[in-house]
Protein backbone atom coordinates (compact mmCIF):
# COMPACT_ATOMS: atom_id res chain seq x y z
CA UNK A 1 0.00 0.00 0.00
CA UNK A 2 1.42 3.17 -0.70
CA UNK A 3 2.93 5.40 1.60
CA UNK A 4 0.98 8.87 1.99
CA UNK A 5 3.21 11.90 2.43
CA UNK A 6 2.81 13.80 5.32
CA UNK A 7 5.35 16.86 4.69
CA UNK A 8 5.68 18.99 1.57
CA UNK A 9 8.92 20.97 0.19
CA UNK A 10 8.15 23.92 -1.96
CA UNK A 11 10.39 25.98 -4.17
CA UNK A 12 9.01 28.69 -2.06
CA UNK A 13 10.58 27.90 1.12
CA UNK A 14 13.72 26.06 -0.07
CA UNK A 15 16.61 26.06 -2.74
CA UNK A 16 18.33 22.93 -2.17
CA UNK A 17 17.90 19.52 -0.26
CA UNK A 18 21.25 17.96 1.21
CA UNK A 19 21.57 14.08 1.22
CA UNK A 20 23.65 11.87 3.60
CA UNK A 21 24.75 8.97 2.01
CA UNK A 22 24.43 6.07 4.15
CA UNK A 23 21.50 4.65 5.32
CA UNK A 24 19.72 7.61 3.12
CA UNK A 25 20.53 7.17 -0.52
CA UNK A 26 22.07 3.99 -0.18
CA UNK A 27 21.61 0.32 1.65
CA UNK A 28 25.23 0.09 2.90
CA UNK A 29 24.79 0.86 6.56
CA UNK A 30 24.33 -2.65 7.02
CA UNK A 31 27.45 -3.38 5.61
CA UNK A 32 29.14 -0.86 7.45
CA UNK A 33 27.87 -2.02 10.57
CA UNK A 34 28.88 -5.25 9.74
CA UNK A 35 33.07 -4.04 8.99
CA UNK A 36 32.77 -2.17 11.90
CA UNK A 37 31.55 -4.98 14.63
CA UNK A 38 34.36 -7.82 12.65
CA UNK A 39 36.96 -4.81 12.89
CA UNK A 40 36.17 -3.67 16.91
CA UNK A 41 35.22 -8.06 17.86
CA UNK A 42 38.85 -9.10 16.88
CA UNK A 43 40.78 -5.82 18.42
CA UNK A 44 38.33 -6.46 21.65
CA UNK A 45 39.16 -9.85 21.55
CA UNK A 46 43.22 -9.80 21.82
CA UNK A 47 42.83 -6.74 24.14
CA UNK A 48 40.96 -8.75 26.68
CA UNK A 49 43.15 -11.61 26.57
CA UNK A 50 46.01 -9.04 27.11
CA UNK A 51 44.59 -7.02 29.80
CA UNK A 52 42.44 -9.90 31.23
CA UNK A 53 39.58 -8.07 31.24
CA UNK A 54 36.32 -9.49 30.34
CA UNK A 55 35.54 -9.60 26.35
CA UNK A 56 32.42 -7.39 25.64
CA UNK A 57 31.18 -7.58 21.21
CA UNK A 58 30.86 -4.23 19.90
CA UNK A 59 26.98 -4.31 19.64
CA UNK A 60 25.50 -2.91 16.21
CA UNK A 61 22.32 -2.15 17.74
CA UNK A 62 23.52 0.69 20.44
CA UNK A 63 27.56 1.27 20.08
CA UNK A 64 27.10 1.78 16.21
CA UNK A 65 24.58 4.64 16.34
CA UNK A 66 26.25 5.90 18.79
CA UNK A 67 29.41 6.57 18.22
CA UNK A 68 30.35 5.69 14.77
CA UNK A 69 27.35 6.28 12.44
CA UNK A 70 27.56 9.25 10.17
CA UNK A 71 31.05 10.05 11.49
CA UNK A 72 34.45 10.22 9.50
CA UNK A 73 36.50 6.89 10.17
CA UNK A 74 38.96 7.75 12.91
CA UNK A 75 36.52 9.84 14.71
CA UNK A 76 34.49 6.90 15.24
CA UNK A 77 37.23 4.69 16.10
CA UNK A 78 38.43 7.45 18.69
CA UNK A 79 34.69 7.27 20.16
CA UNK A 80 33.91 4.12 20.59
CA UNK A 81 37.23 3.18 21.94
CA UNK A 82 36.41 6.09 24.71
CA UNK A 83 33.33 4.90 25.27
CA UNK A 84 35.36 1.62 26.67
CA UNK A 85 37.93 3.57 28.53
CA UNK A 86 40.88 2.24 25.91
CA UNK A 87 43.44 4.83 24.61
CA UNK A 88 45.87 3.93 21.71
CA UNK A 89 48.02 6.02 20.09
CA UNK A 90 46.89 7.95 17.23
CA UNK A 91 49.81 6.28 14.83
CA UNK A 92 49.38 8.07 10.93
CA UNK A 93 48.61 6.85 7.42
CA UNK A 94 51.54 5.11 7.30
CA UNK A 95 50.79 2.24 9.77
CA UNK A 96 50.07 -1.01 8.86
CA UNK A 97 46.33 -2.66 9.41
CA UNK A 98 48.27 -4.91 12.18
CA UNK A 99 49.35 -2.15 13.95
CA UNK A 100 47.01 -0.95 17.26
CA UNK A 101 46.33 2.69 17.08
CA UNK A 102 43.52 4.66 16.06
CA UNK A 103 45.04 4.84 11.70
CA UNK A 104 45.42 1.26 11.92
CA UNK A 105 42.40 -0.33 13.40
CA UNK A 106 40.49 2.75 10.66
CA UNK A 107 42.46 0.94 7.85
CA UNK A 108 41.52 -2.39 8.94
CA UNK A 109 37.59 -1.42 8.48
CA UNK A 110 37.88 0.01 5.09
CA UNK A 111 39.53 -3.07 4.02
CA UNK A 112 36.57 -5.00 5.14
CA UNK A 113 33.78 -2.81 4.28
CA UNK A 114 35.62 -2.63 0.56
CA UNK A 115 35.63 -6.23 0.64
CA UNK A 116 32.13 -6.26 1.59
CA UNK A 117 31.12 -3.74 -1.33
CA UNK A 118 32.75 -5.63 -3.73
CA UNK A 119 31.23 -8.61 -3.08
CA UNK A 120 27.50 -7.43 -2.20
CA UNK A 121 27.76 -4.09 -4.21
CA UNK A 122 25.23 -1.12 -2.82
CA UNK A 123 21.67 -0.76 -2.97
CA UNK A 124 19.60 2.07 -3.25
CA UNK A 125 16.77 3.54 -1.61
CA UNK A 126 14.03 3.92 -4.67
CA UNK A 127 12.20 6.24 -2.14
CA UNK A 128 15.08 8.18 -2.01
CA UNK A 129 15.78 8.46 -5.94
CA UNK A 130 11.89 10.01 -6.93
CA UNK A 131 12.59 12.56 -3.75
CA UNK A 132 15.13 13.43 -6.06
CA UNK A 133 13.72 13.73 -9.07
CA UNK A 134 10.76 15.35 -8.31
CA UNK A 135 12.86 18.10 -6.37
CA UNK A 136 14.85 18.45 -9.80
CA UNK A 137 11.99 18.78 -11.72
CA UNK A 138 10.35 21.79 -9.46
CA UNK A 139 14.15 23.29 -9.65
CA UNK A 140 15.13 22.29 -6.21
CA UNK A 141 19.09 21.38 -6.17
CA UNK A 142 20.18 18.02 -4.89
CA UNK A 143 23.63 17.36 -3.05
CA UNK A 144 25.31 14.58 -1.32
CA UNK A 145 27.65 14.42 2.21
CA UNK A 146 28.82 11.25 3.44
CA UNK A 147 31.88 11.36 5.57
CA UNK A 148 32.98 8.17 3.85
CA UNK A 149 36.17 8.46 1.60
CA UNK A 150 34.65 5.44 -0.58
CA UNK A 151 31.59 7.77 -1.57
CA UNK A 152 32.37 7.71 -4.90
CA UNK A 153 32.30 3.89 -5.18
CA UNK A 154 29.57 3.27 -3.33
CA UNK A 155 27.26 5.89 -5.50
CA UNK A 156 28.78 4.90 -8.72
CA UNK A 157 27.38 0.85 -7.39
CA UNK A 158 24.31 2.33 -6.57
CA UNK A 159 24.13 3.72 -9.73
CA UNK A 160 23.12 7.17 -8.43
CA UNK A 161 26.40 8.74 -9.29
CA UNK A 162 24.96 11.74 -11.39
CA UNK A 163 21.92 12.58 -9.45
CA UNK A 164 23.38 15.53 -7.70
CA UNK A 165 24.48 19.09 -8.13
CA UNK A 166 26.86 19.00 -5.86
CA UNK A 167 28.76 15.82 -3.36
CA UNK A 168 31.03 16.30 -0.20
CA UNK A 169 33.01 13.15 0.68
CA UNK A 170 35.53 11.63 3.10
CA UNK A 171 38.15 12.89 0.24
CA UNK A 172 37.03 16.21 0.49
CA UNK A 173 36.72 17.17 4.36
CA UNK A 174 40.51 15.66 4.20
CA UNK A 175 41.66 18.07 1.23
CA UNK A 176 39.78 20.62 2.91
CA UNK A 177 40.04 19.98 6.71
CA UNK A 178 36.10 19.96 7.45
CA UNK A 179 35.40 19.25 10.50
CA UNK A 180 33.22 15.51 10.83
CA UNK A 181 29.78 15.49 12.59
CA UNK A 182 27.96 16.55 14.74
CA UNK A 183 29.80 19.80 13.70
CA UNK A 184 27.84 20.83 11.04
CA UNK A 185 30.95 21.91 8.60
CA UNK A 186 30.29 19.08 5.87
CA UNK A 187 26.67 20.40 5.49
CA UNK A 188 27.73 24.26 5.41
CA UNK A 189 30.38 23.00 2.79
CA UNK A 190 28.04 21.32 0.35
CA UNK A 191 25.50 24.49 0.65
CA UNK A 192 28.40 26.43 -0.17
CA UNK A 193 29.21 24.40 -3.11
CA UNK A 194 25.32 24.69 -4.22
CA UNK A 195 25.57 28.17 -3.74
CA UNK A 196 22.42 28.40 -1.22
CA UNK A 197 21.75 29.82 2.02
CA UNK A 198 21.61 27.32 5.24
CA UNK A 199 18.06 28.48 6.27
CA UNK A 200 16.88 28.06 2.78
CA UNK A 201 18.17 24.13 2.27
CA UNK A 202 17.23 21.07 3.76
CA UNK A 203 19.09 18.39 5.51
CA UNK A 204 17.89 14.34 5.40
CA UNK A 205 20.19 12.13 8.36
CA UNK A 206 19.29 8.73 9.74
CA UNK A 207 22.46 9.07 12.14
CA UNK A 208 21.91 10.68 15.13
CA UNK A 209 24.94 12.98 15.15
CA UNK A 210 23.50 14.11 11.24
CA UNK A 211 20.97 15.47 12.76
CA UNK A 212 22.45 17.32 15.45
CA UNK A 213 25.01 18.95 13.04
CA UNK A 214 21.66 20.10 10.73
CA UNK A 215 20.77 21.63 13.74
CA UNK A 216 24.15 23.29 14.41
CA UNK A 217 24.60 24.39 10.95
CA UNK A 218 21.08 26.65 11.26
CA UNK A 219 19.57 24.96 8.01
CA UNK A 220 15.72 25.93 7.25
CA UNK A 221 14.46 22.18 7.91
CA UNK A 222 16.29 19.13 9.08
CA UNK A 223 14.28 15.65 8.51
CA UNK A 224 15.56 12.68 10.15
CA UNK A 225 14.89 9.40 8.47
CA UNK A 226 14.52 6.61 11.46
CA UNK A 227 16.25 2.84 9.60
CA UNK A 228 17.43 1.75 12.81
CA UNK A 229 14.36 1.92 15.46
CA UNK A 230 15.47 5.58 16.91
CA UNK A 231 13.10 7.91 16.03
CA UNK A 232 13.41 9.10 19.79
CA UNK A 233 17.11 10.27 19.39
CA UNK A 234 16.37 11.64 16.11
CA UNK A 235 13.75 14.10 17.18
CA UNK A 236 16.03 15.87 20.23
CA UNK A 237 17.77 17.71 17.17
CA UNK A 238 15.31 16.46 13.77
CA UNK A 239 12.33 18.96 13.11
CA UNK A 240 10.26 16.11 11.36
CA UNK A 241 11.28 12.44 11.96
CA UNK A 242 10.21 10.06 9.06
CA UNK A 243 10.61 6.21 8.44
CA UNK A 244 10.59 6.57 4.64
CA UNK A 245 11.15 9.58 2.23
CA UNK A 246 8.34 7.93 0.41
CA UNK A 247 6.32 10.52 3.35
CA UNK A 248 7.68 13.43 1.80
CA UNK A 249 5.85 15.16 -1.15
CA UNK A 250 6.83 17.80 -3.61
CA UNK A 251 4.65 20.80 -4.45
CA UNK A 252 4.32 21.06 -8.17
CA UNK A 253 6.39 18.01 -8.82
CA UNK A 254 4.67 16.49 -11.97
CA UNK A 255 5.29 13.15 -13.89
CA UNK A 256 7.73 13.54 -16.48
CA UNK A 257 6.43 12.23 -20.06
CA UNK A 258 8.86 10.42 -22.16
CA UNK A 259 11.09 11.18 -25.13
CA UNK A 260 8.13 9.15 -27.22
CA UNK A 261 5.40 10.13 -26.41
CA UNK A 262 6.39 14.29 -26.92
CA UNK A 263 3.73 16.10 -29.42
CA UNK A 264 5.32 17.14 -32.67
CA UNK A 265 6.40 20.96 -32.64
CA UNK A 266 5.80 21.11 -36.06
CA UNK A 267 2.39 19.91 -35.76
CA UNK A 268 1.61 21.65 -32.48
CA UNK A 269 2.96 24.82 -34.19
CA UNK A 270 -0.06 26.83 -33.91
CA UNK A 271 0.09 26.07 -29.99
CA UNK A 272 3.58 27.50 -29.91
CA UNK A 273 2.33 30.49 -31.84
CA UNK A 274 -0.33 31.25 -29.04
CA UNK A 275 2.30 31.07 -26.81
CA UNK A 276 3.84 33.68 -28.85
CA UNK A 277 0.86 36.00 -29.12
CA UNK A 278 2.22 39.62 -27.79
CA UNK A 279 5.78 38.45 -27.40
CA UNK A 280 8.81 37.71 -28.55
CA UNK A 281 11.07 34.74 -28.31
CA UNK A 282 14.64 33.75 -27.83
CA UNK A 283 16.04 30.62 -29.21
CA UNK A 284 18.89 29.05 -27.16
CA UNK A 285 20.46 25.87 -29.69
CA UNK A 286 22.21 23.08 -28.89
CA UNK A 287 24.52 22.25 -31.63
CA UNK A 288 25.41 18.49 -31.81
CA UNK A 289 22.81 16.32 -32.69
CA UNK A 290 20.61 19.46 -32.98
CA UNK A 291 21.85 21.61 -35.69
CA UNK A 292 24.11 18.89 -36.96
CA UNK A 293 23.54 15.12 -37.03
CA UNK A 294 25.71 13.33 -34.66
CA UNK A 295 29.35 11.96 -36.49
CA UNK A 296 31.39 9.53 -35.22
CA UNK A 297 34.64 11.87 -35.34
CA UNK A 298 33.89 15.18 -33.08
CA UNK A 299 35.55 17.37 -35.12
CA UNK A 300 33.56 16.57 -38.60
CA UNK A 301 30.40 17.94 -37.39
CA UNK A 302 30.21 20.80 -39.21
CA UNK A 303 26.59 22.35 -39.85
CA UNK A 304 25.14 22.23 -43.15
CA UNK A 305 24.73 25.24 -45.17
CA UNK A 306 21.18 25.27 -45.60
CA UNK A 307 21.01 25.35 -41.70
CA UNK A 308 23.63 28.16 -41.13
CA UNK A 309 21.03 30.18 -43.38
CA UNK A 310 18.49 29.39 -41.28
CA UNK A 311 19.51 30.34 -38.40
CA UNK A 312 21.24 33.57 -39.65
CA UNK A 313 17.60 34.11 -40.85
CA UNK A 314 16.62 33.45 -37.79
CA UNK A 315 19.02 36.18 -35.46
CA UNK A 316 18.16 38.98 -37.47
CA UNK A 317 14.40 38.67 -36.37
CA UNK A 318 15.04 37.33 -32.42
CA UNK A 319 17.63 36.89 -29.85
CA UNK A 320 19.35 33.66 -30.66
CA UNK A 321 22.22 31.94 -29.13
CA UNK A 322 23.97 28.32 -28.85
CA UNK A 323 24.49 26.27 -25.70
CA UNK A 324 27.23 23.55 -26.53
CA UNK A 325 29.46 21.56 -24.66
CA UNK A 326 32.16 22.16 -26.79
CA UNK A 327 34.96 24.78 -26.70
CA UNK A 328 33.62 28.30 -27.02
CA UNK A 329 36.14 28.53 -30.36
CA UNK A 330 35.52 25.10 -31.68
CA UNK A 331 31.49 25.81 -31.72
CA UNK A 332 32.42 28.84 -33.02
CA UNK A 333 34.43 28.36 -35.93
CA UNK A 334 31.79 25.25 -36.72
CA UNK A 335 28.98 26.79 -36.63
CA UNK A 336 30.78 29.87 -39.11
CA UNK A 337 27.41 32.52 -37.79
CA UNK A 338 29.11 35.86 -37.09
CA UNK A 339 26.11 37.74 -35.04
CA UNK A 340 24.83 35.08 -32.22
CA UNK A 341 25.84 34.18 -28.49
CA UNK A 342 27.54 31.34 -27.85
CA UNK A 343 27.78 29.26 -24.65
CA UNK A 344 30.74 27.07 -25.18
CA UNK A 345 31.85 24.27 -22.17
CA UNK A 346 28.13 23.66 -20.90
CA UNK A 347 28.04 27.15 -20.42
CA UNK A 348 31.27 27.74 -18.76
CA UNK A 349 32.69 29.93 -21.06
CA UNK A 350 30.11 32.53 -22.33
CA UNK A 351 30.66 35.54 -25.33
CA UNK A 352 28.48 38.07 -27.44
CA UNK A 353 29.23 38.52 -30.76
CA UNK A 354 31.32 40.81 -32.03
CA UNK A 355 30.72 44.11 -30.91
CA UNK A 356 29.10 43.07 -28.01
CA UNK A 357 30.35 43.23 -24.53
CA UNK A 358 29.50 39.75 -23.13
CA UNK A 359 32.50 37.33 -21.72
CA UNK A 360 31.80 35.00 -18.43
CA UNK A 361 34.52 32.27 -17.47
CA UNK A 362 33.45 29.88 -14.43
CA UNK A 363 36.02 27.30 -13.47
CA UNK A 364 39.54 28.74 -14.11
CA UNK A 365 40.57 27.50 -11.09
CA UNK A 366 40.20 23.96 -11.93
CA UNK A 367 42.22 23.81 -15.24
CA UNK A 368 45.14 22.27 -13.18
CA UNK A 369 42.80 19.63 -12.38
CA UNK A 370 41.98 19.23 -15.64
CA UNK A 371 45.43 18.80 -17.01
CA UNK A 372 46.03 16.23 -14.96
CA UNK A 373 43.42 14.66 -15.59
CA UNK A 374 43.76 14.56 -19.28
CA UNK A 375 47.41 13.27 -18.91
CA UNK A 376 46.10 10.42 -16.84
CA UNK A 377 43.48 9.20 -19.04
CA UNK A 378 45.77 9.48 -21.92
CA UNK A 379 48.30 7.05 -20.66
CA UNK A 380 45.08 4.85 -19.65
CA UNK A 381 43.75 4.49 -22.64
CA UNK A 382 46.73 4.26 -24.73
CA UNK A 383 46.47 2.24 -27.64
CA UNK A 384 42.85 1.41 -27.16
CA UNK A 385 41.48 1.23 -30.80
CA UNK A 386 38.62 3.61 -31.26
CA UNK A 387 39.02 5.70 -28.14
CA UNK A 388 39.33 9.56 -28.67
CA UNK A 389 40.23 12.38 -26.07
CA UNK A 390 38.96 15.43 -26.73
CA UNK A 391 40.39 18.43 -24.17
CA UNK A 392 38.44 21.22 -24.13
CA UNK A 393 39.22 24.75 -22.06
CA UNK A 394 36.93 23.51 -19.29
CA UNK A 395 36.09 19.74 -19.84
CA UNK A 396 37.78 16.14 -21.29
CA UNK A 397 35.51 14.51 -23.07
CA UNK A 398 36.00 10.73 -23.64
CA UNK A 399 34.72 9.35 -27.26
CA UNK A 400 33.98 5.91 -27.28
CA UNK A 401 31.23 5.39 -30.33
CA UNK A 402 34.49 3.93 -32.68
CA UNK A 403 35.26 1.61 -29.43
CA UNK A 404 34.78 -2.01 -29.68
CA UNK A 405 31.87 -2.85 -27.46
CA UNK A 406 33.75 -5.87 -25.37
CA UNK A 407 36.18 -2.53 -24.52
CA UNK A 408 33.25 -0.08 -23.02
CA UNK A 409 34.36 -1.38 -19.85
CA UNK A 410 37.53 -0.54 -19.82
CA UNK A 411 36.76 2.94 -21.09
CA UNK A 412 34.83 3.76 -18.16
CA UNK A 413 36.51 1.70 -15.28
CA UNK A 414 39.90 4.25 -16.96
CA UNK A 415 37.72 7.43 -16.47
CA UNK A 416 36.59 6.28 -13.19
CA UNK A 417 40.11 5.54 -11.72
CA UNK A 418 41.31 9.37 -13.04
CA UNK A 419 37.94 10.77 -10.86
CA UNK A 420 39.02 8.87 -8.11
CA UNK A 421 42.48 10.95 -7.90
CA UNK A 422 41.26 13.66 -9.13
CA UNK A 423 38.50 14.51 -6.38
CA UNK A 424 37.62 18.08 -7.59
CA UNK A 425 36.43 17.22 -10.99
CA UNK A 426 32.62 14.78 -11.61
CA UNK A 427 31.97 12.84 -13.94
CA UNK A 428 28.77 13.06 -16.81
CA UNK A 429 27.78 11.24 -19.66
CA UNK A 430 26.19 11.76 -22.85
CA UNK A 431 26.10 10.00 -25.99
CA UNK A 432 29.05 7.77 -25.92
CA UNK A 433 30.57 9.69 -24.26
CA UNK A 434 32.15 10.16 -20.83
CA UNK A 435 33.37 13.85 -19.72
CA UNK A 436 35.04 15.32 -16.46
CA UNK A 437 33.90 18.71 -15.35
CA UNK A 438 34.66 20.83 -13.09
CA UNK A 439 32.61 20.18 -9.75
CA UNK A 440 30.78 22.86 -9.10
CA UNK A 441 27.43 24.07 -9.23
CA UNK A 442 27.23 25.25 -13.37
CA UNK A 443 25.48 23.51 -16.27
CA UNK A 444 23.90 24.33 -19.39
CA UNK A 445 20.86 25.53 -17.32
CA UNK A 446 22.67 28.27 -14.98
CA UNK A 447 24.19 28.77 -18.61
CA UNK A 448 20.86 29.79 -19.72
CA UNK A 449 19.99 31.40 -16.46
CA UNK A 450 22.93 33.82 -16.76
CA UNK A 451 22.12 34.78 -20.27
CA UNK A 452 19.12 35.81 -19.70
CA UNK A 453 19.63 38.05 -16.77
CA UNK A 454 22.78 39.59 -18.98
CA UNK A 455 20.71 40.17 -22.00
CA UNK A 456 17.53 41.65 -19.78
CA UNK A 457 15.82 38.83 -21.58
CA UNK A 458 13.97 38.13 -17.75
CA UNK A 459 10.89 39.41 -19.06
CA UNK A 460 7.03 38.72 -19.16
CA UNK A 461 7.43 39.63 -22.90
CA UNK A 462 10.05 37.20 -23.86
CA UNK A 463 9.40 33.80 -24.09
CA UNK A 464 12.65 31.72 -24.12
CA UNK A 465 12.77 28.79 -26.33
CA UNK A 466 15.58 25.71 -26.05
CA UNK A 467 16.19 23.16 -28.74
CA UNK A 468 18.48 20.60 -27.75
CA UNK A 469 19.14 16.50 -27.80
CA UNK A 470 20.84 15.28 -24.99
CA UNK A 471 20.96 14.52 -21.34
CA UNK A 472 22.91 17.63 -20.46
CA UNK A 473 20.42 19.82 -22.26
CA UNK A 474 17.06 18.90 -19.64
CA UNK A 475 18.73 20.80 -17.09
CA UNK A 476 18.31 24.39 -19.40
CA UNK A 477 14.59 22.50 -20.10
CA UNK A 478 13.84 21.96 -16.69
CA UNK A 479 15.11 25.79 -16.31
CA UNK A 480 12.04 26.60 -19.00
CA UNK A 481 9.57 24.34 -17.68
CA UNK A 482 7.29 26.98 -16.52
CA UNK A 483 8.14 30.03 -18.24
CA UNK A 484 9.03 28.48 -21.94
CA UNK A 485 9.21 25.93 -24.39
CA UNK A 486 11.37 23.11 -24.62
CA UNK A 487 12.00 21.06 -27.60
CA UNK A 488 14.20 17.90 -27.63
CA UNK A 489 15.52 16.35 -30.92
CA UNK A 490 14.53 12.60 -30.55
CA UNK A 491 16.96 9.57 -30.05
CA UNK A 492 15.66 6.67 -31.65
CA UNK A 493 17.65 4.33 -30.04
CA UNK A 494 16.92 5.82 -26.26
CA UNK A 495 13.06 6.16 -24.59
CA UNK A 496 13.97 8.64 -21.61
CA UNK A 497 12.18 10.66 -19.00
CA UNK A 498 12.41 14.38 -20.46
CA UNK A 499 11.36 18.06 -19.16
CA UNK A 500 10.67 19.26 -22.90
CA UNK A 501 7.25 20.24 -23.86
CA UNK A 502 7.85 18.86 -27.71
CA UNK A 503 10.09 16.85 -29.89
CA UNK A 504 11.29 16.98 -33.45
CA UNK A 505 12.56 14.10 -35.29
CA UNK A 506 15.69 14.84 -36.65
CA UNK A 507 18.04 17.98 -37.64
CA UNK A 508 16.30 18.54 -40.73
CA UNK A 509 12.86 18.69 -38.59
CA UNK A 510 14.49 21.25 -36.46
CA UNK A 511 15.48 23.18 -39.74
CA UNK A 512 11.94 23.37 -40.58
CA UNK A 513 11.12 24.76 -37.54
CA UNK A 514 13.46 27.40 -37.02
CA UNK A 515 12.27 28.46 -40.63
CA UNK A 516 8.47 28.49 -39.92
CA UNK A 517 9.56 30.20 -36.71
CA UNK A 518 11.36 32.92 -38.57
CA UNK A 519 8.52 33.03 -40.97
CA UNK A 520 6.20 33.49 -38.27
CA UNK A 521 7.97 36.47 -36.77
CA UNK A 522 8.96 37.69 -40.08
CA UNK A 523 4.78 37.55 -41.05
CA UNK A 524 4.07 39.06 -37.47
CA UNK A 525 6.62 42.40 -38.49
CA UNK A 526 5.05 43.09 -41.37
CA UNK A 527 1.32 43.12 -40.61
CA UNK A 528 2.31 45.50 -37.06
Amino acid sequence: MPTTPNLTLSKDKFDAVIFDMDGVITRTAHVHAAAWKKMFDTFLEDYAARTGTAFKPFDTATDYTRYVDGKPRLDGVRDFLRSRGIELPEGSPADEPQEESIYALGERKNALFNEQLEKKGAKRYDSTVDLINKLKKVGIKAAIISASRNARAVLKSAGVTDLFDARVDGLDAQELGIAGKPAPDVFLAAAEKLGVEPQRAVVVEDAQSGVEAGRAGGFGLVIGVDRADQAEELARFADVVVSDLAEVAVDGATEEASTTELPSALDHFNHIEIRLKGKHPAVFLDYDGTLTPIVERPENAVIPEEMRQTVRDLAKLCTVAIVSGRDLADVRRLAGIEDLIYAGSHGFDIAGPAGKKMEYQSGTDYLPDLDRAEKELSKGLEGLAGVQIERKKFAIAVHFRRVAEGDHPRVEETVDEVLRQNSRLRKTGGKMIFELRPDIDWDKGKALDYLLEKLKLNRRDIVPVYLGDDLTDEDAMRELKDRGIGIIVRDHDEERPTQAAYALEDTCEVRIFLQKLADFLEERALES
